[in-house]
C-alpha cells in the first residue's frame, strides 16, 4: 500500500486507513480476539494510519488500539480524539468540553490508556462553541511543545473554527463524515483545506455500511446496533436510501467490484489531501477496502457519479436531532 502526503507539514499516511470505534462499541456485541486480529491484518496490509478516541467504548478503544498495535509502534500514526463527555450511568448523553485544562487532562489519559508517549494526531472530537477556539488550540499547541502530541485535528468543524485554529496554531488535518451520501465538505471545507494545506479524513465513507447493500432492512442489524436510532434508517427515509443503494450496485456491476469498493474509490478521487479511515472489525471487510486501491475512474465515470448522487440527495439527518444540534458542519 501506498503512502500519501495530505498536509503541508509533511504528515503522511497509508492511502487507507482504519476506523477502529466498532471494534469497541455501538455495532452490536463486539469480538476482542477477531479484533485484535484485525488490526495486526491491517499492519500486514501496509495499513499505517488507526483512528480511535477516548470515548469509544469508554477508553476500551484506545486499550485495545494501544496493546495491539505497540510491537508496530515505530510503523504506525495513531490518530485519537477528546472533547465529548459521556456519563457511564447514561451511555446516550452527550457533553462537549474544551477548556484548555481538560485538553491537558485528556491528553495523560489518552497517553496511558495507548501506552504511548506521544499521540502523533490528536483531534478536537467535537467544537466547544461556549471556548473560545483559540483557547482550545493553546493548550493544544503547549502539549505539542511539551511532546506530547505530534499534530493537531479537528473534526467536524466549521469554515471559521477551522481558519481561527489555523491562525492559532497550524492544523494537520479536518476529520469529517464524507460519503457519497454525505458530500456537504464539498461545499467548504475541502476547498478551504486545500487552499490552507490541511489533510481532510473522510470518515464514514461506506455511510457505516449502508452503502454496501448489505442492509436491506433493520431486521440485519442487532438490537443493541446504534445505527437503528439514526435518521436515515428509519421508516420512509430508509426505503428512499435503499433505492440510493441500488443505483451503487449498477455501477459496481459495471466496474467490476463491490459497493464498499466503489465508494472507498470516489472517496479518494475527491484530492490529493484525501484519505480514509472505513470502520471495519473484520478481517474479511478490511480485505474487501482495501482491493479499492486497485479501482480507477474515467473523468466521465466519475460525472455520472456526481450526477446520481447530488448534493443533498439522501433523506434524513446524519444523527439524531440533539447530536446534530452541537455540530458545527451539518450536512
Amino acid at each position: 500500500m501506498l503512502k500519501k502526503t495530505i498536509s503541508q507539514d509533511g504528515f503522511s499516511v497509508s492511502e487507507l486507513g482504519l476506523g477502529c470505534m466498532g471494534m469497541s462499541e455501538f455495532y452490536g456485541p463486539i469480538d476482542e480476539k477477531e479484533a485484535v486480529k484485525t488490526l495486526e491484518r491491517a499492519i500486514e496490509l501496509g495499513i499505517t494510519h488507526f483512528d480511535t478516541a477516548d470515548v469509544y467504548g469508554f477508553g476500551h478503544n484506545e486499550e485495545l488500539v494501544g496493546k495491539t498495535l505497540n510491537p508496530y509502534r515505530d510503523q504506525v500514526v495513531i490518530a485519537t480524539k477528546f472533547g465529548i463527555v459521556r456519563d457511564k450511568n447514561d451511555p446516550t448523553a452527550r457533553g462537549i468540553n474544551g477548556r484548555p485544562d481538560y485538553v491537558k487532562e485528556s491528553c495523560e489519559g489518552s497517553l496511558k490508556r495507548l501506552g504511548i508517549d506521544a499521540i502523533d494526531l490528536y483531534y478536537v472530537h467535537r467544537i466547544d462553541l461556549d471556548i473560545p477556539i483559540e483557547d482550545t488550540m493553546g493548550a493544544l499547541a503547549d502539549l505539542v511543545q511539551q511532546g506530547k502530541i505530534r499534530h493537531i485535528g479537528l473534526s467536524e468543524a466549521s469554515p471559521e473554527i477551522i481558519r481561527r485554529a489555523h491562525a492559532t496554531y497550524p492544523l494537520t488535518a479536518i476529520q469529517s463524515e464524507y460519503s457519497l451520501w454525505s458530500r456537504g465538505p464539498e461545499k467548504d471545507i475541502l476547498p478551504l483545506c486545500e487552499s490552507l494545506g490541511i489533510g481532510f479524513v473522510a470518515y464514514g465513507p461506506v455511510g457505516r455500511g449502508f452503502l454496501t447493500g448489505k442492509m436491506k432492512s433493520l431486521n440485519v442489524l442487532d438490537p443493541t446496533d446504534a445505527r437503528r436510532h439514526l435518521p436515515r434508517f428509519q421508516d420512509e427515509n430508509l426505503t428512499h436510501n435503499l433505492k440510493v443503494v441500488e443505483t451503487i450496485e449498477t455501477f459496481a456491476q459495471s466496474k467490476n467490484c463491490t459497493p464498499a469498493q466503489l465508494c472507498l474509490a470516489w472517496v479518494l478521487a475527491q484530492g490529493k489531501q484525501i484519505t480514509a479511515i472505513p470502520g471495519t472489525r473484520h478481517r474479511s471487510y478490511l480485505e474487501e477496502n482495501c482491493k479499492s486501491l486497485n479501482l480507477h475512474f474515467t473523468p466521465e465515470e466519475l460525472s455520472s457519479l456526481d450526477k446520481a448522487f447530488p448534493f443533498g440527495f439522501a433523506k434524513g439527518d446524519r444523527y439524531p436531532a440533539a447530536m446534530m444540534a452541537t455540530y458545527n458542519l451539518k450536512e
